[in-house]
C-alpha cells in the first residue's frame, strides 16, 4: 500500500476535517477543528513558509505536519515540523516521508536547524533519534475535567484589580497585544519569541477561530491589562489555555492564578467539559498553579532537534 505526502488541499473542508481529526486522536490537548486548519493557511505570516502537509494511503489521509519558518523568533533559521500519524497507521513509513519532506521544504527557504515534537514513549523517542535529532526539552499536557472537578472558589479581586474578558478590548486590543508580547519574551522554550507585528497578532491570534473572547479572562490594574488566561475552545466541549501570563511588574501577586480561576469558571458555566492546558517543565511557577487546580498530567511531548546538512 503506497503512502503519499501532499500539501493540504486549500479551501476543502473534508480535508480540513480530516487533519484535525487526526491531530486531535494523536494529541487530544491541542484543540483543532476544521476552521482552525483552514484559518491557519490562509493566515500564516508570509515569512514563515508554512505548509500543511498529509499523508494519504489508499485516499485516506493518515498523517500530518505542521511545517514552518519561526519568523517571530531573533534568531534566524529555525524551523520546526511537527509530525502527527493516526496510531492506527503507524509503521508503514508516513512519519518518515511527512519529516523528509518537512525537511526538504524547510532546508529551501533558509533553515538550518528544525525542531519537532515526539511524545514521551519509546517507539516515538527511537524513531526520533534514528532520523539524527536529539532531545531537546520537554512539555506536560495537563488535563481538567470540569464536569467532576471541584474548581476553587471564586475570590473577589484585590484592591485595585478589576477583571474583564477579552471581549471587553474589542475597541482597542493593543493593550492586550503589549502583555501577549512581555509574557510571550518570558516563557521558557528552545525558540525565543519576538512579538512586534501587531497586524499580524490581529490576524494570528486576535481574530483565531479557536481564541474564545468571552471566555478569555484578563485582569486590569488602573487600566491596563496586567494579567491574562487565554481561553480556546473548539464549540465541542473541549477547552484549552492558549496562554497564561503576568506583567513583569505585577508578578508575584497571583494575578495569573486569578485570571485562569476566573476563566475555568465561566467555561463549566458556558457548558465546557474538559480543560487542557500545557507546560514546559522549567516554567514552574505555571506548574504549580495546575497542580493547585487539580490538572492531572495527560501526556508528555519531547522536543528535539536537528542541524541540517550545509
Amino acid at each position: 500500500m503506497t503512502v503519499i505526502v501532499r500539501p493540504l488541499r486549500p479551501g476543502d473542508p473534508e480535508d480540513a476535517g480530516a487533519f484535525a481529526r487526526i491531530r486531535r486522536t494523536c494529541l487530544p490537548a491541542m484543540l483543532a477543528t476544521p476552521a482552525s486548519v483552514g484559518y491557519d493557511a490562509a493566515h500564516a505570516h508570509p515569512d514563515s513558509h508554512y505548509r500543511q502537509l498529509v499523508a494519504v494511503a489508499d485516499g485516506e489521509p493518515i498523517g500530518t505536519a505542521q511545517v514552518g519558518i519561526a519568523h517571530d523568533s531573533p534568531k534566524p533559521g529555525q524551523g520546526y515540523a511537527n509530525v502527527y500519524v493516526h496510531p492506527d497507521h503507524e509503521h508503514r513509513g508516513a512519519g518518515t516521508l511527512l519529516l523528509r519532506t518537512a525537511e526538504e521544504h524547510l532546508a529551501q527557504h533558509g533553515a538550518t536547524q528544525v525542531y519537532c515534537w515526539a511524545l514521551d514513549g519509546p517507539r516515538n523517542l527511537a524513531w526520533a533519534a534514528a532520523h539524527g535529532y536529539r532531545r531537546s526539552r520537554s512539555a506536560r499536557f495537563l488535563r481538567l475535567d470540569l464536569t467532576g472537578a471541584a474548581l476553587p472558589p471564586r475570590r473577589l479581586p484585590p484592591p485595585g484589580v478589576e477583571l474583564r474578558t477579552l471581549a471587553d478590548f474589542a475597541a482597542d486590543p493593543r493593550p492586550v497585544f503589549a502583555l501577549d508580547a512581555e509574557v510571550a519574551a518570558d516563557e521558557p522554550g528552545d525558540i525565543a519569541l519576538a512579538l512586534d507585528d501587531y497586524d499580524h497578532w490581529l490576524a494570528d491570534t486576535w481574530r483565531h477561530p479557536l481564541l474564545d473572547h468571552e471566555l478569555t479572562s484578563v485582569a486590569v490594574v488602573d487600566g491596563r491589562p496586567a494579567a491574562f488566561s487565554f481561553a480556546e475552545t473548539d464549540g465541542e466541549g473541549r477547552y484549552s489555555s492558549g496562554m497564561t501570563g503576568t506583567a513583569r511588574a505585577f508578578r508575584g501577586r497571583g494575578l495569573a492564578k486569578l485570571a485562569k480561576n476566573d476563566s475555568l469558571h465561566r467555561a463549566r458555566a458556558a457548558g465546557v467539559t474538559v480543560a487542557y492546558t500545557g507546560n514546559d517543565v522549567d516554567n514552574a511557577p505555571m506548574l504549580a498553579i495546575n497542580q493547585w487546580f487539580g490538572y492531572t498530567l495527560d501526556a508528555t511531548e519531547i522536543r528535539h532537534v536537528r542541524t541540517l546538512d550545509a
